[in-house]
């Protein structure tokens, strides 16, 4: 349960700059609450502390941003399509700064591996990062994304779309094709997401 020590009114503005709902606390101690997805934020005087399952959009919301990110992203399904999920990693030189897995649905591969994608650089956006240097696996995306190979999928090519929107609101950002092995957390956060059925 992470705890961010911080001015409650100045995390509270973040919040709604972001477009995240805020209401009042349920008890005389809380002075708000918010919830985003599966997650809440509780503000009491000098911090703010996150439940839920997964807290880290909300989490990076309510940080300092700044600097850079090493973004590692990975889709799982098992069929094509088939039952799938994402996986994804946000490193910093201080170590991981956010990591998730969460079920999808039902998808093909390459729609798992550019969802993985959208929601690392959500993240990383929630974050406040400036800089991000996205590596990922699927040879696919990252041609698709740097613009190198066509997307005839029109549901690839929406996707595509999103990503580069997402990618433009950084100062900077590159994007490379790394062996299996150099992604391997994500690609264990995609799969145990698929074996524990989150989602």
């Amino acid at each position: 349960m992470p705890v961010i020590e911080c001015d409650p009114e100045t995390a509270r503005e973040r919040l709604e700059t972001a477009g995240v709902a805020v209401d009042p606390g349920n008890t005389d101690h809380e002075r708000w609450r918010a919830t985003l997805e599966s997650s809440t934020a509780v503000a009491y005087d000098g911090k703010v502390v996150v439940q839920g399952r997964d807290p880290q959009r909300l989490v990076g919301l309510l940080r300092d941003g700044g600097g850079r990110a090493h973004v590692y992203f990975d889709g799982a399904c098992r069929g094509n399509p088939g039952p799938a999920a994402v996986g994804y990693v946000l490193v910093t030189g201080d170590g991981i700064a956010a990591e998730g897995g969460d079920r999808i649905g039902r998808a093909t591969n390459n729609r798992a591996e550019y969802e993985a994608l959208i929601r690392a650089l959500e993240v990383a956006r929630d974050f406040g990062f400036e800089e991000v240097v996205v590596r990922g696996d699927s040879q696919l995306v990252v041609r698709q994304v740097r613009g190198e190979w066509n997307t005839n999928d029109p549901d690839l090519r929406e996707r595509r779309v999103r990503v580069r929107e997402l990618l433009e609101g950084f100062g900077s950002w590159s994007i490379e094709h790394v062996p299996r092995e150099i992604n391997d957390r994500a690609d264990e956060l995609a799969n145990e997401a698929l074996d524990d059925g989150r989602g």
